[in-house]
C-alpha cells in the first residue's frame, strides 16, 4: 500500500509535468495553460451535470424502497472524475473524462465487484438446519 501511495504522489505528478512540458514545447506555454484551464472548467461542469443525474437516480431508488448501490458507486466515480479533472494535467484529465463515460464506469464496476467478491466471504447457515424456538407471552406491566 505504501508503494502505491508513493507512486501516486511522486510518479504521477512527474509524468503529468513531463507531458505538460512536452505539450508546451510542441505548441506554446499559453496553449498548454489554456488547455489545462479549459479541461478543468469543462470537466467540472460535466461532473456536476452527471452528479446531479446520479443523485436523482439515488433518490428514485430510495423512494422505491430499494438500495441505491449502483447509483452510489456511479456517484463516487463521478466525484473522483471531477477531482481528477480539476487537477492540472493531461493524464488525470484522460482518466477523469473516461470516468464520466457510463460505459467505462460499467467496466470499472465489474472489476470492483469481482475484486470485492474475492476478498469478502459471505456465508449463510445451511437451509436444513432447524432452530427450535418458544414464544412466551408476557403480560404488559401495569402503570403505577
Amino acid at each position: 500500500m505504501l508503494l502505491r501511495l508513493l507512486l501516486l504522489f511522486t510518479v504521477v505528478p512527474l509524468v503529468e509535468l513531463t507531458l505538460l512540458l512536452v505539450l508546451a514545447d510542441a505548441t506554446s506555454w499559453q496553449f498548454a495553460l489554456c488547455l489545462v484551464l479549459a479541461t478543468g472548467i469543462v470537466g467540472a461542469l460535466l461532473a456536476r451535470h452527471q452528479g446531479l443525474r446520479c443523485w436523482r437516480r439515488v433518490e428514485q431508488k430510495l423512494a422505491a424502497g430499494e438500495l441505491p448501490g449502483e447509483p452510489l458507486i456511479d456517484g463516487l466515480m463521478i466525484l473522483v472524475a471531477g477531482a481528477l479533472l480539476v487537477t492540472p494535467g493531461m493524464l488525470t484529465d484522460l482518466v477523469g473524462f473516461a470516468l464520466l463515460l457510463p460505459a467505462f464506469r460499467r467496466i470499472i464496476k465489474r472489476r470492483l465487484k469481482r475484486r470485492f467478491q474475492a476478498h469478502i466471504d459471505v456465508s449463510f447457515p445451511p437451509r436444513d438446519q432447524i432452530i427450535e424456538t418458544r414464544v412466551i407471552d408476557v403480560p404488559p406491566e401495569k402503570p403505577e
